[in-house]
C-alpha cells in the first residue's frame, strides 16, 4: 500500500488503469465527470485530496481535445482542494508530432500543450515514448519519459522467435536508434526503409538499406497512426525477398483507414501496447498482439513515490545476462 497517495482515472485509459491499481494495491479513487448541454465539462474528485499525492492516469488520445481538456480541469480541481503533489501519467501524448515548425507560419503544438500542462499545476509528467525526446523541454515540471521498447524485446524472447533468421527494419531515418535498441539485445542486424514524400506529401518507399531477403522482418515504430507508411514500407519488405513482415508499434493510434489497411494482412502480426485502448473491430484481428504497460508505469509509480531513481526501473530478460532501463 503506498502511504498518501491516491490514483485517479479519467476516461480514456480505465482498462489500464485499473491493472495498474490491482498491481500496486490501491484502488482508484472516485471522481466525478459531468458533461453539460453545452459541452462544458464540470470533473472533480469525490474524496478530500489535501495533502495528498495525485496520480493522473489520462492518455490524450481520440478525441484528444475532449481527453486533454478533461486532464486540465481535474489537474485544476485537485490543485485548488490543495493536493500536495500531482502527477500526470499520460501513457500517449497527443499533439507530440507537432514538435517544430515543418513549415513557415505553423505552431509547435506539444509545446503548447506543455505550456497548458504546466499551467494547470502538474508537478510530474510520467509518459511513455514521446514522439521526440528532446519534447521534455517543452515543460517547466519535471518530466520522466519511460520507453517501452524492453517490452517489445521481451514479447520477441518469450514469444520464441527466432531471431537468428530476424532483422529490425526502422520504417525511415529518424526511427533509427530505437531500431538499434530493439536489436541490440538480440545482436540482430537492422535495415532501413528510406521514405520520402511525394508531392501530395504522400508516403513513398524509395529504398531499402540492408538485406531482407529471407529474413523475418520486424518493422518498430512509436506509433502506427493510418497506417499508410507501415503498409507502404511491409509491401516493399515483401518485394525485397522478406520472408514474414510483423510490426511493432508502442501507440496503437488506428485513425482511418488504418482499420481497411490492416484487414487486408500485409503483416503476419501486428503488436501495440494498451497506452491507447483498441476499439472492438481491432480487438477482433486475431495478428493484433497487445502488450500492457501496467507493470512499468506501475514500478515508476511506486518509485517516484519511493523517491528511487528510475533508472534502476529494468527489465531482466534472457535469465539476467540482458538488461534494460528507462531513458532517465
Amino acid at each position: 500500500m503506498l502511504e498518501n497517495t491516491m490514483l485517479f482515472s479519467l476516461s480514456a485509459n480505465e482498462e489500464l488503469a485499473n491493472k495498474i491499481s490491482e498491481i500496486l494495491g490501491v484502488p482508484l479513487s472516485e471522481r466525478i465527470i459531468y458533461k453539460f448541454p453545452s459541452g462544458e465539462r464540470l470533473i472533480e474528485p469525490v474524496p478530500t485530496v489535501r495533502g495528498k499525492r495525485i496520480f493522473i492516469i489520462q492518455s490524450t488520445c481520440p478525441p484528444v481535445n475532449d481527453n486533454l481538456m478533461d486532464a486540465l480541469i481535474f489537474t485544476d480541481a485537485c490543485r485548488r482542494a490543495s493536493a500536495g503533489e500531482i502527477n500526470f501519467v499520460v501513457p500517449y501524448f497527443g499533439y507530440s508530432r507537432q514538435d517544430r515548425k515543418a513549415k513557415p507560419r505553423q505552431p509547435i503544438t506539444s509545446a503548447l500543450v506543455a505550456k497548458l500542462i504546466d499551467a494547470a499545476g502538474v508537478d510530474r509528467v510520467i509518459t511513455v515514448n514521446l514522439h521526440a525526446a528532446q519534447e521534455q523541454g517543452f515543460f517547466s515540471c519535471l518530466v520522466d519519459d519511460l520507453t517501452a521498447v524492453p517490452l517489445l524485446a521481451q514479447y520477441l524472447y518469450e514469444s520464441g522467435k527466432d531471431m537468428s533468421e530476424g532483422i529490425i527494419v526502422s520504417p525511415d531515418h529518424g526511427g533509427v536508434n530505437r531500431a538499434r535498441d530493439l536489436a541490440e539485445p538480440f545482436n540482430a542486424p537492422i535495415a532501413i526503409i528510406d521514405k520520402r514524400r511525394n508531392s501530395n506529401l504522400q508516403p513513398e518507399c524509395m529504398n531499402i538499406i540492408g538485406d531482407v531477403a529471407g529474413k523475418n522482418c520486424y518493422m518498430v515504430d512509436d506509433m502506427i497512426d493510418t497506417g499508410k507508411s507501415a503498409c507502404i514500407g511491409a509491401r516493399a519488405l515483401r518485394e525485397a525477398g522478406a520472408k514474414s513482415v510483423s510490426i511493432l508499434a508502442i501507440h496503437p493510434v488506428f485513425s482511418d483507414p488504418c482499420y481497411d489497411l490492416l484487414k487486408e494482412g500485409v503483416f503476419d502480426e501486428v503488436v501495440v501496447t494498451d497506452s491507447i485502448p483498441l476499439s472492438q473491430r481491432f480487438r477482433e484481428l486475431p495478428f493484433i498482439k497487445v502488450i500492457t504497460l501496467s507493470g512499468l508505469l506501475s514500478e515508476t509509480i511506486q518509485r517516484v513515490v519511493d523517491n528511487k531513481p528510475l533508472s534502476e526501473s529494468s527489465y531482466a530478460l534472457f535469465n539476467g545476462k540482458l538488461r534494460f532501463t528507462t531513458r532517465q
